[in-house]
Parts: structure tokens; sequence; C-alpha cells
């Protein structure tokens, strides 16, 4: 589809946006739900996926080939007067950073629920994510036409697990044969006396309208209720926004997308009971060197505050940066000062730059519509900003603003790559750098102790759609390897030892003898040296040499590629000659005393350990205690927080046992759990790890 197919809608004053994530588990139906909400705004012309002519919101390639939403998918359209943009998040653990950003993005969350799949933890753990980021929510139950549908049922488990203020606001009507015919609102009042399931209704409307007046701003309201005056639909739907943008009530509504049924109510009512930018209110602020910053207002006139949501890259236009403008207006060829702090321990560095905005454009998906200006509240997209990173900070040059930067999970799951050619390796880092540009859940990182190029990804998922965008995207081929754990040695016992280099070859030769002592040190006290040699054996100005070459074999290892670590090394005795002793004679000398050493003394493989600390609900605390004895772990603790339902597992753990331990705990926390670590040191390796090559 051409870009400038289909017109943009009108900058829009704050109070006439609503800008709303759509929430749920994978297969709940969110992306459908959003393009039969297109569709039902004229902003498509049909419902379909990857049709010839129409825009999908899944529109990224990965995507198209999956057919499932792994990025954040972006749309804005029109109804009634209203600017609504839909931000439809992926419902896969692994996006959990796509998700973030929508929410970032957004002023309320859309929960899709399907009446097959119903409510599971998943759901309830999202749930719980917004609600502690005061996120206002809505429920909207999917998929009431297919079969195995139960649409009572799951608004009861949205009732029983999402907790208090969930209230249905439709009841479903159905026609012969039990299909489902159309929605029945409980706003209105019944007076047909032969409707099925009348008594039920009354009894649903009456719950729907105390927990909307609860939350009244009028004091009078529930008094005429309660007096028996019937209230207007205008006057709970007024009051029904309140309590929405509150947090406090969670309407459910029912929509069967295919067939058109609850699509435009649910539009009418995010319109009329959704928070506009004004009333959820925007982030806090400071000046980029760490200096307050007077509070942000979602005002037009005052100074220009956005931020970068979601970084992509357009074959043709480049770079393109989605924004969501908190204060001020956002014109095209503006200057604008790029700050990017507190991203640095997930290895995006501090940076600040100032630049000049291209064109500024409404998203459809993936087509971008020429707007002459954004406005506070809005959604856009810009480009040619070539440093601006996810989660980076657009102001005003002359008054810069730093937004903090949301809470991502830090990516536990290592993938080691390598390239697959010579070309592929000149252009692999380039591409990984744009990688880590958009997605600040990724940390590429070159391991220091094994040389490895491992990509740190969110989960196995999260890592097969990286290595399919390095080769489709930015046409890299990489092979991925086993992820290495560093083993290292230490010595299995004291020792003393004789290095001797001896060697003549006409002229000066090289004569260095050195005597060594060594014994194991206390776990994690490295490497140390001293030196007790009595009468002048080993002249002083070698003593540094025999350090240099004893640290130097020592890093190198003795085994393989093993250091030995965690010795402490005594210099007894030795001798030197008058001209051919030198600084390297030593050097090696010391060196070959720790080969001997180790010939002597014996090794012993030690292998890294790390502290974990694991976060699941207090019902799946077993599963994962019994997983991690089976990885030879060691609990030491456990921390229950009532208020949250969550538990704590503190245990110690061999790295090695870490490696897939992310989709473990996914899969026996159906989740909802998460871990983060620490390294804790070295502990004797079990024979049957060392018999793998290193």
């Amino acid at each position: 589809m051409p870009r400038d197919a289909v017109p943009a809608p009108a900058p829009r004053e704050p109070a006439q946006v609503r800008n709303v994530a759509l929430v749920g588990r994978a297969g709940a139906g969110k992306t459908t739900l959003a393009e039969a909400l297109l569709v039902a705004t004229g902003a498509l012309p049909r419902m379909g996926r990857v049709e010839e002519g129409s825009t999908c919101l899944d529109s990224d390639d990965v995507e198209v080939r999956q057919q499932r939403s792994v990025t954040l998918g972006v749309a804005t359209v029109e109804h009634a007067g209203t600017r609504i943009t839909l931000l439809d998040t992926p419902g896969s653990p692994d996006f959990v950073g796509e998700l973030r950003a929508g929410l970032r993005a957004a002023d309320a969350a859309l929960f899709v629920v399907s009446a097959v799949g119903g409510v599971d933890a998943a759901t309830v753990a999202l749930w719980e994510e917004c609600a502690a980021v005061g996120m206002p929510r809505a429920v909207v139950v999917t998929q009431l036409d297919r079969a195995r549908a139960d649409v009572e049922e799951t608004v009861r488990l949205c009732k029983q697990e999402l907790g208090d203020g969930v209230a249905p606001l439709h009841l479903v009507a159905r026609g012969p044969g039990g299909s489902v015919s159309g929605l029945v609102s409980l706003l209105e009042p019944h007076v047909d006396d032969d409707t099925p399931g009348l008594e039920e209704a009354d009894r649903l409307r009456a719950e729907l309208i105390e927990g909307v007046i609860g939350e009244s701003e009028d004091e009078t309201l529930m008094d005429r209720y309660l007096a028996g005056e019937e209230l207007s639909v205008a006057d709970l739907v007024a009051d029904l926004e309140t309590a929405v943008a509150r947090g406090s009530f969670h309407p459910v509504l029912c929509v069967a997308p295919l067939a058109g049924i609850g699509v435009t109510e649910l539009l009418d009512l995010l319109v009329a009971a959704f928070p506009s930018p004004c009333e959820h209110g925007c982030p806090p602020v400071t000046r980029p060197d760490g200096r307050p910053a007077p509070a942000l207002t979602c005002d037009p006139g005052g100074p220009l505050v956005a931020e970068v949501v979601k970084t992509t890259t357009d074959p043709y236009l480049g770079r393109v940066s989605l924004l969501r403008v908190f204060s001020g207006t956002l014109t095209p060829d503006t200057p604008v000062h790029v700050s990017g702090h507190g991203g640095a321990e997930r290895g995006h560095p501090d940076h600040d730059a100032d630049e000049r905005v291209g064109a500024v454009s409404s998203p459809l998906g993936a087509v971008l519509r020429p707007v002459a200006s954004a406005p506070a509240g809005d959604v856009c997209a810009v480009v040619r900003l070539t440093s601006a990173e996810t989660g980076d900070t657009l102001s005003s040059p002359g008054d810069p603003r730093l937004v903090p930067p949301w809470e991502l999970p830090v990516p536990q799951h290592p993938v080691a790559v390598e390239a697959a050619s010579r070309s592929d390796e000149d252009r692999l880092g380039p591409a990984l750098a744009r990688l880590a540009a958009e997605d600040p859940t990724l940390r590429v990182e070159r391991s220091r102790d094994t040389g490895q190029l491992l990509l740190w990804c969110v989960g196995e998922a999260h890592g097969e759609v990286l290595l399919e965008r390095l080769r489709t995207r930015h046409g890299v081929a990489v092979t991925t390897v086993p992820v290495r754990v560093p083993m290292v040695e230490t010595l299995a016992g004291p020792a003393r030892a004789t290095g001797r280099l001896v060697k003549q070859s006409g002229g000066h030769g090289q004569y260095a003898v050195v005597v060594v002592e060594a014994e194991p040190g206390p776990p994690g006290s490295g490497i140390s040296f001293e030196q007790r040699v009595v009468g002048g054996a080993v002249p002083s100005q070698y003593h540094g040499s025999v350090e240099k070459g004893i640290r130097a074999q020592a890093a190198k290892g003795v085994n393989g590629d093993r250091p030995l670590v965690d010795v402490r090394f005594v210099l007894v005795d030795g001798k030197a000659h008058s001209v051919d002793s030198s600084d390297a004679a030593f050097q090696s000398a010391g060196a070959l005393a720790v080969r001997e050493l180790a010939a002597a003394a014996g090794t012993r493989v030690l292998e890294p350990w790390c502290e974990v600390e694991v976060v699941v609900p207090a019902e799946h605390v077993g599963a994962v205690m019994s997983d991690l004895s089976a990885r030879r772990a060691r609990v030491t603790g456990s921390d229950a927080d009532p208020t949250r339902d969550r538990t704590t597992v503190r245990a110690e753990v061999p790295e090695v046992e870490l490696l897939g331990y992310a989709g473990a705990l996914r899969s026996v926390s159906h989740g909802t759990g998460s871990f983060g670590r620490r390294p804790l040191g070295h502990e004797p390796a079990p024979a049957s790890l060392v018999a793998v090559p290193a």
C-alpha cells in the first residue's frame, strides 16, 4: 500500500486522545481484535493478516513468517472525533520488552482474554504488572463464536482471578442453536419481563452500578440510586470514565471480532470511558546531569519532552523512532537534544547528542502517514535520528530533560554465535549494534574468559528472532555454538618445585634458576606472590620478573585453557649468572616453576557458581525447588510476600546449570517466574563435567 494511501487523523487536543495498549497471553486474539477495530474505523478495507493492499499490525518479516506477534504493533485511527492509538503488544514472555514499551506509550491497557483459553497464570502476572505501574485496565473477552467458548465461565474467572473492581458491562445474547447474536448492555435498564435471564441481568446491573458510583465524585449519586431513582446512561458512563481512570474499576466487555459483534461498542467505550493523556499524567523528569527539573503536564504549549519507545530500521527510510510525546509539540525538522541515560548496565552506554528530526508521521502498522505536528499526548514516528535508541529522551536543546528509563528484565539466556564467513564477520559488529539500539533487552558481550561472542536474550524465542533478523534484515549469516562455561584450576595441595632455564648458544646465553613453594589459597583469593630469598641467591631486580612469569603462566593455565587461581606462591631460592641472567630468563623460569608445581601437587578443576533469586507465585515454589535440586543447587532460603502472592527463593547454583534455566523456569512456573544472578565464586567440578573438553 502506498505510504500516503490512508490519511492520518488530524491532531487533537490531549483530551480527545486515547492511547491504549492491547495486552494478553499469546493466542488470545489481540492482533485480530486490533485489526477489527481498524476496519470498523475505516483505516483498513478488510480483515487479513498478509493480504495484498491491506495494512497488517504484524508487519515485521519475522512476524509474517511465524504468524505471531513478536514486536510492538502501532496504529492510530479516529473514532467519534477522538484520536485513538492502539498498541498491540506481543503475548510471549520472551518479548516483555515490547510489552513494557507499549505500556510506557499508553494511558490505559485493554486486557484481551480468550473465551476458549480463559485466564491463566501468565494473564494474572501481566495484570499485576500493569497494576504495579498504576495502569488503568479493562478486559475484553474475545473469540466468543469459537467452538468450546464459554463466555460466562471466562467472565467469572476474570472476576475471581483479577481481583476487586472487575465487572461485566454486557451480557451475551444468543440466537437459535446457542450461537452468539449480539450483546445486552448492563448500563441500560431492561423492561421486557420476558427476556431470558432477566433476574441475572438485573443482579449484574446492580453490581455494576454500585461499583461505578462507588468511585464517583458526585456524592449525591449513590443517594439518588438508593432512593430508587433511575440513573441515566450518560451519568453512568461519566462516572465509569472516572472509575477506569483511577485504576480501581475494570469493566469487562465481550467482542467477536470476526463477526463484528461488540466492535463498535468497544470503540465507543474507548472514547467515552478511557482516560486521556491529561488524566493519566506524565512520568517524572530530571536534567540530563541528574539535577531536578519542573514536573511535566500534558500541555502542547509546554517544553518539548518525548521518549523513544521503539526503534526499527526501514530499508528505505533508515532508522525509524516511535515516540510518545509527553509535553510540547513536535514538528518536522525540529532541533532536539537526545539523552540516553540509565542503560549502561544493559550494554547501552550513556550518551547525549543534538540532532534534527526528519519527517513526523502517524503510524498505521508499517505505513507512515506524514503529519504537520505531533502535540502532547500523541504517539508518532520520526526518521533521521541517528543516535537515538529505544528508551532515549528527546527534548529542546536549550532546555534538555531526561525521562528515567522504564524497568526491563535482565536477559539471562546466552546464545554464542560465530560469523559464517570473513565477509559476515566484517558486517556482524555493525549489525549487532543496530539490533542492540532497537532492542534494550538484548545485551551483546564478548566473554573475557572464553572469547565467545554472546547474545544475552530474554529466552529461546527471543534469541531465534534476533538470529533471523541478523540473517534477513542485515544480511549476516551466523552459526550458533555451545556456550562455554569458563572452568579454572587450583593446586590440589602444597608443593615445592624448581624452574630452571639454562641455555648456551654462543655469545650471551640464558640462565635463571628459581625455587618456588606454593599452596592452595582461600576461595576467591586469586594469585598472590611473595619472596623469602636470603643471601641474594636471586638478585632483587629479578623478583618482579619471577612474579610476572608466574602470573602469566597462571593466567594461561597448565592444562588446556583453564587458568590457575587461588594459589599462594613464595620464591625461596634460586641462582643467577652475572652475564647470562636477564628479565626474560627469570620470567621464563617463573613460568616453568608453575608447570613443575602443578605436576608435583596435581590440580583440581573448579567451576563457577552463582547466587540466584527466583521470584514465583507461591503455588509454584515446590516445583521450582525440585527443579533447582535437580540442577545441583543448594537452596539457602525463601521469603514470602503475601501482598503480591510472590515468593523469592534463594539458592546457590553451578553456572553451567543456568544455561537453559530461563526456559526451564518459564515451564515450571507457567510463564510467571523470573530470576536474577550474581557471581559467587568457584567450587570443585564433578568428574562428569571435567571430562568435557574445555
